[in-house]
């Protein structure tokens, strides 16, 4: 009872074979695989399938599971009406987390937590994603919903649904990127959130309800968008420099640098979107956000001894995509779904709850 960790540092709670973050030998692992190697051959599809049979899959079995979860990928108009009813400053996030626990609402088997049962709600849920992520932004923001275009794959469709236009196939294949980095990362709040509420035998709605709560925050998802933010009030390299160093004057957190596994190196993430970047960035002729993002990244390791987190570059990729600002944490979310859900059922099939204790600093009798 004496041992006490703040933020639970360094405490491991949970066994799983889904994946690690090995420090040692800078590896991100996914059902024994090399994620950002992966990132580089694969797409998202595949990470799918890994996270869920546990293996890569053919290219029969591919092309089933997107046929599998485009099908589900209607979402029920009562869904949408709900959404129309927030307040139009509702935050994507916050619409985002008020449909995806409605969609519990109309799930029949809904204490079911078979293996059979959970993979099926699982293709279902990731076949909703897109469509709940980006029509509940649009209602509530007055804008009519957008169908989704089924001959599309399923990142060309998310991106297409995102922008209203097809993407090309270099901006397809930096956005399916995005989600495979984006799409499981060992035990981060949200996740911990998740299987916590799963190991109460909740829901698997219920626990990623909850995840999109912790995600929400700036100091997990909501980093992206202060990214972005930061760089358009800067303007240009000089600016941006300017701009960290008189919140680096005024102790300011700066979002986008840092992380609590990653100390001491980039995270290998960010180095791929930092890449993705660079592409786009010569294919539009306009180097300036990379060369801001590079001074940043300058300024905080001289200043701070700070390494760039996936979300310090993810934002500018995303912006150069096209994408709207408040849509990155939610699409974060989106791209995460199925990691979360590869937890919440390995939780429910070794459960345990979580019951943790206190040091109590009050007053005693």
């Amino acid at each position: 009872m004496e041992s006490y960790s703040p933020g639970l540092e360094g405490v491991v709670a949970v066994e799983t074979g889904i994946s690690f973050l090995d420090t040692q030998k800078g590896n991100i692992l996914i059902k024994g695989h090399d994620l950002i190697e992966l990132s580089k051959t694969n797409s998202y599809m595949d990470i799918v399938h890994l996270l869920l049979a546990g293996r890569l899959p053919n290219s029969e079995e591919k092309t089933a599971l997107e046929d599998n979860i485009k099908r589900g990928g209607r979402i029920p108009e009562e869904i949408l009406q709900i959404c129309r009813l927030l307040p139009r400053d509702t935050h994507p996030m916050d619409g985002l987390r008020t449909g995806l626990s409605a969609l519990g609402g109309f799930d029949k088997n809904l204490d079911d937590r078979s293996p059979s049962e959970n993979q099926r709600r699982v293709c279902e849920l990731l076949g909703k994603m897109p469509n709940l992520t980006v029509n509940s932004y649009r209602v509530i923001n007055g804008l009519e919903p957008l169908a989704p275009v089924e001959s599309l794959s399923y990142s060309a469709n998310f991106l297409y649904m995102i922008t209203g236009k097809t993407p090309s196939s270099l901006e397809e294949d930096i956005f399916d990127r995005s989600l495979i980095l984006y799409s499981e990362h060992e035990l981060p709040n949200s996740t911990f959130a998740a299987r916590v509420i799963a190991s109460t035998q909740s829901d698997i709605y219920g626990a990623l309800t909850g995840a999109v709560a912790s995600l929400k925050g700036n100091l997990h998802g909501g980093a992206n968008e202060a990214v972005m933010y930061m760089l358009q009030e800067a303007k240009d390299r000089d600016g941006f420099e300017q701009l960290l160093t008189q919140k680096l004057a005024k102790k300011e957190k700066i979002m986008g640098f840092g992380h609590r596994v990653y100390m001491k190196k980039m995270d290998p993430r960010a180095l791929m979107m930092k890449e993705a970047l660079k592409k786009l960035c010569d294919l539009s002729g306009d180097d300036r956000l990379y060369d801001m993002c590079e001074a940043g990244e300058k300024v905080m390791l001289d200043e701070k001894g700070l390494y760039p987190n996936l979300d310090y570059y993810a934002a500018p990729v995303y912006y150069m995509l096209g994408i709207p600002i408040p849509l990155y944490t939610p699409i974060f979310f989106s791209a995460r779904t199925v990691g979360l859900c590869a937890h919440v059922m390995e939780q429910h099939d070794n459960n345990r709850l979580f019951r943790p204790r206190v040091r109590y600093t009050g007053a005693r009798l």
